[in-house]
């Protein structure tokens, strides 16, 4: 099998980063810049191709990959990530012990204020429990992803006009086509901590936005979900706007879309 990692970038020196996310696989980097152009080059032996698009927006960015990729698993990945040594050894491996995933989740090392989870033991992956894992966690058989003509959103995530969840409304497609996802206690690398480039706050647009999502991701559970979600985070998200008021803009957000 062969691995390529799929890199979502903006505004970067492509000619450099391999070497600094320690790339020891087959790459295709998206970099999101005013002009557009095309490099390519070796880096550990590996063909690195960096395609430079006048374009905005994470799904965007990573759809592009994707439309490129080649290798036999993709594993997503930002400019921020470092991998570790002989990750691309870790992932493949891990394929091969488990014949039957479509999809593999990865742990992978970051601030605590940025932790969603952390896999200690291998687990299968539903529908309930899959909202918590970042796109940079994700390899993927990729040849499974073109049959089941599955893509990201391009109404979420940074760039979009949505905030984030674009990972979570991908990741349910995955398992709503019928991919057997595991996540696996097997760690990669690390996220370097830096500005977010969608998150400012728990502001109105962060609840509405939210519910936007949960449409998409819950249907007519969303209103529920909303309400689950602010009594497990409210201690935190709900310190300048009461529970009371976040709930009504997230179910704002919801309706606005359910009258699409």
């Amino acid at each position: 099998m062969k691995l390529q990692v799929l890199v979502s970038a903006v505004g970067q020196e492509v000619s450099t980063l391999a070497e600094r996310m320690h790339l020891e696989s087959d790459a295709i980097i998206i970099n999101q810049t005013k002009t557009i152009a095309y490099q390519e080059y070796e880096h550990a032996k590996h063909k690195i191709c960096c395609y430079s698009f006048a374009e905005k927006g994470v799904g965007l960015s990573r759809n592009n990959a994707l439309l490129r990729a080649t290798g036999d698993i993709v594993l997503f990945s930002d400019e921020d990530i470092v991998y570790d040594a002989g990750y691309e050894e870790k992932i493949l491996e891990e394929f091969k012990k488990h014949p039957e995933a479509d999809m593999l989740l990865f742990n992978m090392r970051v601030g605590e204020a940025r932790a969603t989870y952390y896999t200690e033991k291998l687990h299968r992956v539903h529908i309930w429990n899959a909202g918590r894992y970042p796109t940079y966690s994700f390899a993927v058989r990729r040849e499974k992803l073109h049959a089941a003509h599955i893509t990201f959103s391009l109404l979420f995530g940074g760039g979009a006009k949505y905030s984030n969840g674009e990972d979570s409304l991908f990741l349910k497609d995955c398992l709503k086509y019928g991919f057997k996802v595991y996540a696996v206690p097997v760690t990669i690398g690390m996220e370097v901590e830096r500005e977010s480039t969608w998150f400012c706050g728990y502001h109105e647009k962060f609840f509405v936005d939210r519910g936007v999502l949960y449409h998409f991701l819950y249907g007519r559970l969303a209103g529920l979900m909303a309400l689950r979600f602010l009594l497990a985070h409210g201690n935190v998200m709900c310190k300048e706007i009461p529970r009371k008021e976040a709930f009504a803009m997230m179910r704002r957000g919801i309706a606005s879309v359910r009258r699409l």
